[in-house]
């Protein structure tokens, strides 16, 4: 962090002066013992004993406002705008990647557009950000929003927001998303209303935590630019605070117990300063923008946070344009692309997400593609190439022939291990003393110090340091606990901090570091997840040789890894955390062992799946996510119908835009699992099938825990014959209510649901925020209690568009009260399935009645199982006959249908009629009603597809049917008729039964 603005670079000359220039001799700003403010009006043939000065935070506030849009007061704070302007964007008009001693670029010819989406988590993840990363697949799809537009409201919204959280992992391009936005500013490109900008990062406010300041006397500290601005200014002025890096701050941010603060004169706290900021009660029309990782998030109250957005980094095409953009030639650019892609493990390339890894990237295999043909396969070889380059760029000496004391990066990887174990990622001059570390004097014998080591100043000074990136702090804290264990046989991860050396050449239990290793990276919240996969890669004797060559690290003997691959092979098959088992995979990758990966490609190949073991499933899991295959489409009977298998594919459920666990044989169980991933923000889980499984009631209760969460966005979700009762509907719908916006269809068909579950589930209905399209209700034991539940929570503005209520037991009074829903002019009812409901003739007339007054919208109706007479038929067939009718399906199977019934029907289809699809089967039509049913088949305005009838042995009235439809269903017998199925070839589909 702090890379977009070095704060303790001197002002340039040039601005400096043109800064001293436009401020004239109005007055001047002092600066008083006690840190307040003081303006110091300059004023000629006045007496030195008549001038009083006034100094903010003496005597009461008070703020003269008269002046706040006088000629002279707009001109002062357009100087200082214009001045302020200038500093900004010579500060950051070039880009640093690694350190200062690479050079820079000029930001806008090198800046690749970051992925950044709305929305986030402020869950603490217990994955390192790279596992995170490695198990997310296919979520680009969300709404993208431009660096630019992070703090203008959205089409859907009335006004900004005023205070704004975005968060990333570790090298994502949070502060250099920061850097470009204010450079846009800066250089009048864009968010010109916003007046002024005043960035702050936590790692300089960590510095001054302990001192006294007001508001005013912090900015003018940070921003001479401004020291002549007033109260009312601050007040009057549109003004924009950035603080970059929460996850970097060391200030207690204590919203509850912090005074309040609504001046920006008084004295006080840092932290008491910016919690007022942020949570609104000082400056409150000013806007905030922070940035931090994602498990630094929680620092601050979700209630003062308007927004959420994440950098999610480069997705690919934005990697292409990085490498085309970074790598001078276009052929070597495309070979790093195709090296990258071209392996079936596309770890490398999924890394890629993280822009400091793009640079690492290209670093390291622009060099090597000059110089060999041979590139890096895994993560540890990428950055120990990347490591020995930096010593070659900086000494300026053949590849294999730098020598360098090898005491240099044991200094470095010890700095580096002493700051991992305390969870630091930045580090004062004492910390790299108590390393013996002397950056002077290390880059004159070792380069490689200042290259990989980032020194930045303070606002006040005051030195901090970093490694450039944390992978970086990783890689070297792995490669000196490694090499202390085999040159002393010191385990710095065990309380047992010796070993026996075995032999002169420094032979030693390997096993022993990497087995504490592995647990000690499973028994933690992810913090030595990639420190362990470093670990593991650098015991790799390929990588040992070229340490030993170029750094001068003891020569050892070789030893084989088949018992540490033994041991993760153990561990993988015990573990029921999916999550920790794709970084042992990772880790395997690192020692070179495919075998599990093979072993289930090829079960999976034979359909041997009888064969696959526990840990097989996991290194399937693993597999997908890594490699090309498709993951958006996750179903469960493709592989194995059972619980155990489920829970060791979960990461790929995770990674998955659909679930289709139906009839699968899973219980209660599986459902606490389902709602970690529906709880996940990393989770893209968008239908959700779980159909015939025996849930119960303690199923859907905690799958309800997830539905609840506000990172699920599941669209379409299907339980039907779960069997759960009026408790699982109950606890179903508490949690759909309380996030009722995204699901669109519902399928809660076969289940025991009564009335009062009906009601239960009406209140997410009736939620203005409801946007469920279709709720399938079909074989429930709903009476016209619930139907008028249900009626009255979407007679409003309800966004339904289907509903399945067949197989209830509705009889005439649920048939008016669906029919008063019908009536509704809200109502945009495209699907009515009410088969088999039992009502006669009275709910019949209802239905056709209300359909009748209000028939635009319905375009399919089953009424199939009801017994209909004539005169239901005769009613029905005045909504038919609208003119504004566009129903295409009508399902009439079973209805007890008569000649006079179908006369009716055909008459009513007369007309420029849209109906496509007739369900008229089990119904005694005979010969006569074939007639009127071809009758009406001859007229040009049918548009008739599907027919489904029971026939007579007429074969000129089947002709006619066979040359205007393009699927018949029919049952008839009558001779002739294979003559008939390939004489008319009009008809696409002919089954008779």
């Amino acid at each position: 962090m702090g890379d977009f603005f070095t704060t303790g670079q001197a002002l340039d000359p040039e601005t400096a002066q043109f800064a001293e220039n436009q401020r004239g001799a109005g007055s001047t700003t002092g600066i008083a013992q006690d840190r307040s403010v003081v303006n110091q009006p300059q004023l000629t043939n006045v007496s030195a004993e008549t001038i009083i000065i006034n100094t903010y935070g003496q005597g009461p506030d008070r703020t003269d406002n008269t002046n706040s849009s006088s000629p002279q007061n707009k001109a002062n704070i357009k100087r200082c705008q214009a001045e302020l302007k200038s500093y900004i964007e010579n500060s950051t008009k070039n880009l640093y990647q690694g350190t200062k001693d690479y050079g820079s670029s000029p930001l806008k010819e090198i800046y690749t557009e970051l992925y950044i989406t709305k929305g986030g988590s402020r869950e603490v993840n217990n994955e390192h950000e790279v596992i995170q990363l490695e198990c997310r697949r296919n979520l680009f799809e969300e709404k993208k929003i431009q660096l630019n537009d992070i703090l203008n409201a959205f089409s859907n919204e009335d006004d900004p927001p005023k205070r704004v959280l975005t968060t990333g992992i570790a090298g994502i391009g949070k502060s250099v998303a920061v850097q470009k936005f204010l450079l846009d500013w800066a250089s009048g490109e864009a968010n010109q209303t916003t007046q002024f900008i005043f960035p702050f990062t936590f790692r300089d406010l960590n510095l001054i935590k302990d001192e006294p300041w007001s508001l005013m006397t912090l900015i003018v500290n940070y921003f001479d630019e401004v020291k002549d601005f007033s109260d009312s200014d601050y007040c009057n002025s549109s003004v924009l605070f950035i603080f970059d890096g929460l996850d970097e701050s060391k200030l207690p941010l204590n919203f509850e117990k912090n005074e309040m603060c609504r001046s920006v004169k008084k004295i006080t706290t840092v932290d008491v300063l910016l919690t007022n900021l942020i949570s609104g009660k000082l400056l409150h029309k000013a806007s905030i923008w922070i940035t931090g990782r994602p498990a630094a998030a929680a620092k601050i109250p979700p209630e003062c946070i308007d927004r959420v957005t994440e950098v999610r980094g480069f997705n690919d095409e934005q990697k292409q344009q990085y490498f085309q953009r970074k790598v001078s030639n276009n052929d070597t650019a495309q070979k790093i692309l195709d090296h990258l892609m071209s392996k079936p493990l596309r770890n490398l390339y999924i890394m890629c997400h993280i822009p400091v890894f793009c640079w690492i990237t290209a670093t390291a295999l622009e060099y090597l593609l000059s110089d060999t043909d041979e590139l890096p396969k895994t993560v540890t070889e990428m950055y120990t190439h990347f490591l020995v380059i930096q010593t070659k760029l900086n000494n300026q000496k053949d590849y294999q022939e730098v020598e360098i004391d090898k005491d240099v990066i044991m200094k470095l990887g010890k700095l580096a291990f002493e700051q991992l174990q305390k969870s630091n990622i930045i580090f004062s001059k004492k910390d790299l003393e108590s390393c013996k570390i002397s950056l002077t004097q290390a880059a004159v014998y070792s380069g490689v110090c200042t290259q990989i080591i980032r020194k930045e100043y303070g606002l006040h000074k005051q030195e901090v340091y970093s490694f450039i990136h944390l992978s970086v702090q990783e890689f070297l804290a792995a490669l000196y606990v490694l090499e202390t264990f085999l040159n002393c046989g010191g385990n710095l991860l065990s309380s047992q901090t010796r070993v026996k050396v075995a032999s002169e050449t420094g032979y030693v239990f390997l096993l022993l570091l990497h087995m504490q290793a592995v647990n000690t990276a499973l028994t933690k919240n992810g913090l030595w997840d990639l420190f362990l996969r470093f670990l593991l890669g650098l015991s790799q004797d390929s990588n040992q040789k070229l340490l030993q060559k170029v750094f001068g690290f003891k020569e050892r003997h070789p030893q084989s890894n088949k018992e540490t691959i033994n041991f993760i092979h153990e561990k993988i098959r015990r573990l029921s955390n999916t999550d920790k088992t794709i970084n042992l995979f990772q880790c395997l990758n690192e020692l070179g062992d495919q075998s599990l990966l093979e072993q289930v490609q090829k079960y999976l190949r034979s359909g041997d799946v009888g064969k696959i073991l526990p840990s097989h499933w996991s290194a399937l899991a693993f597999l997908l996510l890594v490699s090309n295959e498709d993951v958006d489409v996750f179903d469960l009977k493709k592989y194995n119908r059972s619980e155990e298998v489920l829970e060791r594919l979960l990461p790929v459920l995770k990674a998955s835009r659909v679930a289709l666990l139906s009839d699968c044989n899973l219980t209660h169980r599986c459902c606490k699992y389902i709602s970690e991933v529906l709880s996940s923000k990393f989770s893209g889980l968008e239908e959700l099938d779980l159909s015939i499984n025996g849930l119960h009631y303690s199923g859907v209760r905690l799958l309800s825990d997830g539905l609840r969460s506000p990172n699920c966005k599941l669209k379409i979700l299907r339980l039907a014959s779960c069997e759960f009762t009026e408790r699982g509907c109950a606890a179903l719908a508490s949690s759909l209510k309380s996030n009722p916006a995204h699901l669109r269809v519902l399928d809660l068909a076969h289940n025991f649901l009564q009335d009062d579950d009906v009601e239960n589930l009406s209140e997410f209905l009736a939620e203005p925020l409801c946007q469920l399209e279709t709720l399938t209700l079909n074989h429930s034991r709903m009476t016209a209690v619930g139907c008028g539940s249900l009626t009255i929570a979407l007679s409003g503005s309800s966004a339904i568009k289907e509903l399945n209520l067949s197989f209830n037991s509705l009889l005439d009074e649920g048939a008016i009260r669906i029919s008063d829903l019908l009536r509704n002019p809200q109502c945009r009812l495209e699907i009515l399935r009410l088969a088999s409901c039992e009502f006669t003739e009275r709910g019949c007339a209802a239905l056709a009645s209300s359909l009748k007054s209000n028939p635009a919208h319905l375009r399919v109706l089953d009424l199939a199982q009801n017994k209909l007479r004539d005169g239901d038929v005769e009613n029905l067939s005045l909504f038919l006959a609208e003119p504004l009718c566009q129903l295409e399906t009508l399902d009439l199977n079973s209805c007890t249908l008569n000649v006079a019934c179908l006369r009716s029907l055909t008459l009513a289809f007369s007309g420029s009629s849209a109906l496509k699809e007739l369900d008229l089967s089990e119904n005694r039509l005979m010969d006569e009603g074939a007639i009127l049913l071809s009758d009406w088949l001859r007229k040009t305005q049918c548009k008739l597809k599907i027919l489904r009838c029971q026939m007579a042995q007429r074969e000129d009235v089947i002709f006619w049917l066979h040359s205007r439809i393009i699927c018949f269903e029919a049952a008839v017998s009558f001779t002739g008729e294979n003559e008939l199925q390939t004489k008319h070839t009009n008809c696409d589909k002919v089954i008779y039964w």
